[in-house]
């Protein structure tokens, strides 16, 4: 039966692999078993990247595979703060870790990826998110504009200086609007904090 269901599934499987990062339950659909991951990393014609991630090595890796990576593991996760500016090209920063936002109260844990982990209220948490396709995974990221705000909310982290650098681009490059800007500074509580920054641009 298993062998049976290998060859009729093979050639499906490996075709998915080589467009987008696996995980055991895109086998589903395809009542294909999970052993047979195991058995095609074995043969060389997959690579397991982490815990439950698989592809084929032909797969061509973008520039943002972890962000691929870390939301195919946690698909309710939203890439934010120097993740999300990286992405939008509004710093030179090169995060050493994925930066994403989880709702207040979710730890996402896993021994192989280690994200940097920020909680965000209920309120704001599902404003200003755009779902872009990377590596065949969709990859919920921040607006610039959301993006800019919660720089400023969290400074602390990121640093004050980056926050300006992040909110001088975003204008400069007309990546956000004046409005969107003013909309999550208030969202974000942070109005009167980015309000001198921003005077120094409009």
């Amino acid at each position: 039966m298993y062998h049976r269901l290998i060859a009729d599934h093979l050639a499906e499987i490996l075709e998915m692999a080589r467009s987008r990062i696996l995980r055991p339950r895109d086998l589903r659909e395809m009542k294909a078993p999970r052993r047979a991951l195991t058995d095609l990393v074995r043969s060389g014609e997959l690579l397991r990247t982490g815990r439950g991630l698989y592809m084929a090595p032909a797969l061509e890796l973008s520039a943002h595979h972890s962000l691929a990576e870390v939301s195919k593991r946690w698909p309710q996760a939203v890439i934010c703060l120097l993740s999300a500016l990286q992405f939008h090209e509004l710093t030179l920063e090169l995060p050493a870790e994925v930066w994403i936002a989880v709702p207040r109260g979710f730890t996402p844990r896993a021994k192989d990826l280690r994200p940097r982990i920020v909680q965000v209220s209920a309120e704001t948490f599902s404003e200003g998110i755009g779902t872009h396709l990377i590596e065949g995974v969709p990859v919920r990221i921040y607006s610039p504009a959301r993006t800019v705000a919660d720089c400023f909310k969290f400074r602390s982290q990121v640093g004050v200086s980056v926050a300006y650098e992040a909110l001088r681009n975003a204008w400069v490059q007309r990546r956000a609007s004046a409005d969107e800007l003013v909309h999550f500074a208030k969202l974000c509580r942070v109005f009167n904090v980015m309000r001198p920054y921003f005077e120094t641009l409009a």
